[in-house]
């Protein structure tokens, strides 16, 4: 390892998953470089700015920029790295499978970078068996090199202090390779938990999907009380005031992002498609725009209406926009409405409108994104539709 210019090298290190590790490791004094092809985004972290939302970074990043953390598009910096973190994850195809072609094609392309003396460690979240192709696929090119499947587990927008609060899986095919990515990963957190890398690629699994059916649950049960003209938060109130059987029950909303969906359809593809749960549980949280413009057709002559979508961010107080359903719910009003308006504190688009702007010129408003700034907001006497009951007011439904 002392031979490496850098400790560590972040493949995709401009990211939500990336830079925030490699930020967090270079303040714990290891010395670090993020590969990126982003050109924009090496632009704007070389000037020391945070190209998204997350909370306390950006002055760690003007601390440690320069020092002991580097920006390069050159990707012959992987070669003089000891530890190489991977932060490609497994997307899903159209048929909702694993596309595992990314990782070879990955590998095929910087297989003549990587060194017999490195270690790589895959981050993101992986179809399971996929630590072990690539570790196969190294064999098979004639290369030593240790591989790890360490997952990360943060929630986005709270990265830099969950680094260090939550406990970090390490697995790995050798105790030498776990008790290097341990140490790698103890600089951040004292607790290391040790899996085999198939455990620990179902761990990554099994903790998005608990959620994603979660959300179902409570989205299911909406549906079922304003299908009936009942108000879900009275009864929701109710259930969760001062009984803790029900502490972990979610309130409604779009569940959305790039991870809970397509980390649900892998694990059913893991099943052979016996997961029923999961597809249950997709069929309810995707189709929850759905409902909502059944619900507006049968009040409203919604062809006459304009409609307004408050937040487009698929979370709140962030300014991710991948996999939001409001932008699904904007399709679907774009077919079904007279018009549609969009507004997000945090997302800067064409078209987009002021929020008071879109108040003042929808007809009906939809609470897409409960983000902290609209905690006051004025919807006057608008009909409103907020399935997270973020403001409080009793919506159409």
């Amino acid at each position: 390892m002392k031979n490496n210019k850098y400790d560590v090298c972040i493949v995709g290190g401009l990211g939500h998953v990336g830079l925030p590790l490699g930020i967090s490791l270079a303040n714990a004094g290891k010395k670090v470089v993020l590969y990126d092809i982003d050109t924009r985004a090496v632009d704007t972290v070389s000037r020391g700015v945070m190209p998204f939302v997350e909370s306390g970074a950006e002055p760690l990043l003007k601390k440690c920029l320069g020092t002991t953390l580097f920006i390069s598009s050159d990707r012959n910096v992987i070669s003089e790295s000891y530890f190489v973190v991977i932060v490609i994850g497994t997307p899903v195809d159209e048929h909702l499978n694993p596309r595992f072609t990314i990782f070879k094609n990955f590998f095929d392309g910087i297989i003549g970078l990587i060194k017999d003396d490195q270690h790589i460690i895959l981050r993101s979240t992986i179809f399971p068996g996929t630590t072990e192709k690539i570790s196969e696929y190294l064999a098979s090119n004639g290369k030593k090199t240790k591989v790890s499947f360490c997952p990360e587990r943060i929630a986005q927008g709270k990265a830099i202090e969950e680094l260090r609060s939550l406990p970090q899986i390490v697995s790995s095919y050798d105790d030498a390779a776990a008790k290097e990515a341990g140490a790698l990963f103890s600089v951040l957190t004292e607790d290391i938990i040790y899996l085999s890398p198939t455990e620990a690629e179902l761990a990554k699994l099994f903790t998005n999907v608990w959620r994603y059916i979660q959300f179902a649950i409570s989205n299911q049960f909406y549906q079922i009380a304003a299908g009936n003209g009942l108000d879900f938060y009275r009864i929701y109130n109710a259930i969760t005031y001062k009984y803790p059987r029900t502490a972990s029950f979610p309130g409604a909303g779009f569940a959305a992002g790039p991870c809970l969906f397509k980390d649900t359809m892998q694990l059913a593809a893991y099943s052979n498609n016996n997961f029923f749960l999961g597809h249950a549980a997709m069929l309810i949280n995707e189709g929850l725009p759905n409902f909502i413009i059944q619900r507006f057709k049968e009040k409203y002559p919604l062809r006459e209406k304009t409609v307004g979508i408050l937040g487009m961010a698929f979370k709140a107080n962030n300014d991710d926009k991948r996999e939001s359903l409001s932008y699904k719910l904007k399709k679907i009003l774009e077919v079904e409405a007279k018009s549609v308006l969009c507004s997000d504190v945090y997302i800067k688009e064409e078209g987009f409108v002021a929020p008071g702007e879109l108040i003042a010129k929808s007809d009906i408003v939809i609470l897409g994104t409960p983000h902290r700034e609209y905690r006051n907001i004025d919807t006057g006497d608008k009909p409103l539709v907020d399935v997270w009951n973020f403001l409080g007011k009793k919506g159409i439904f």
